[in-house]
């Protein structure tokens, strides 16, 4: 981490012109401030992913177009480099002294070492498991209900919001659920861009390896330990619920041709 402050990556210093790198090793104060940076790291990847997952699943469902396979490539690639690997790439492009990154500090949007940063590390590695659950779910909407709509004149926006969004809704939703769990789970991207620093950047992971060097944070390790399986269960059960609506949904459709 000194390195990156070093280059320009990590935060500003405090005016003593030393700057302050977030420790990787002092214990977390409060789980329950882990939790909830946890909840909203997640919470805002996901909704920060909506929009680009449709449509980058719908694009790779439904069209075929030259660097289809690059393309997908591409969105994949968080599932097999290492998520440190990832952080460190995300730190480069947006770090302080790189072009987007200064334009984004300037406009009062720091990356590094931020909740922003957290949420974007969350995002980028959730990302490819939003975008497989949601074109899985577009391979399976029949296209000939959408056919039928533009044979009657309604042109391919109304028609993709009324006919295929709304069978899609149910994919969608789990799609969200999955990235949502990967991103309760993020450690190694989000270290590398955000940092670990208590009440502002640590989540549940970084605080669990905070514990873990802490001979009198076992009672805390435990507390997020059963809180980070819950969460984990609960969005599992919520997934496999929704995948059943899916199924069912695409099921009475085609019963119903």
């Amino acid at each position: 981490m000194a390195l990156f402050a070093a280059s320009g990556f990590g935060p500003a210093d405090d005016g003593t012109g030393v700057a302050q790198v977030p420790s990787l090793a002092s214990p977390a104060l409060d789980p329950w401030s882990a939790v909830r940076l946890s909840l909203i790291v997640a919470f805002s990847a996901v909704l920060l992913g909506l929009v680009p997952a449709v449509a980058v699943g719908w694009l790779l469902a439904r069209r075929d177009f030259p660097g289809k396979s690059f393309v997908s490539m591409i969105v994949m690639a968080p599932l097999v480099v290492p998520p440190v690997v990832t952080g460190f790439l995300l730190l480069t492009v947006l770090g302080r002294e790189s072009a987007l990154g200064g334009l984004l500090a300037a406009m009062g949007l720091p990356i590094p070492f931020t909740l922003l940063g957290a949420t974007l590390a969350a995002l980028v590695v959730g990302f490819p498991l939003y975008v497989m659950a949601i074109r899985a779910v577009f391979d399976t909407v029949d296209r000939r209900f959408e056919e039928v709509s533009w044979t009657l004149g309604v042109p391919k926006l109304p028609t993709f919001r009324r006919i295929a969004l709304p069978l899609a809704l149910p994919g969608i939703a789990a799609g969200a659920v999955l990235a949502f769990a990967r991103s309760l789970g993020e450690f190694g991207a989000t270290v590398v861009l955000a940092g670990n620093m208590e009440g502002q950047t640590r989540t549940i992971a970084l605080a669990v390896y905070s514990l873990l060097e802490s001979p009198s944070g076992q009672g805390a390790t435990w507390t997020l330990v059963i809180a980070s399986v819950m969460l984990s269960l609960v969005a599992l059960l919520g997934f496999e619920r929704l995948t059943r609506w899916q199924r069912r949904r695409i099921e009475d459709h085609h019963g119903g041709r």
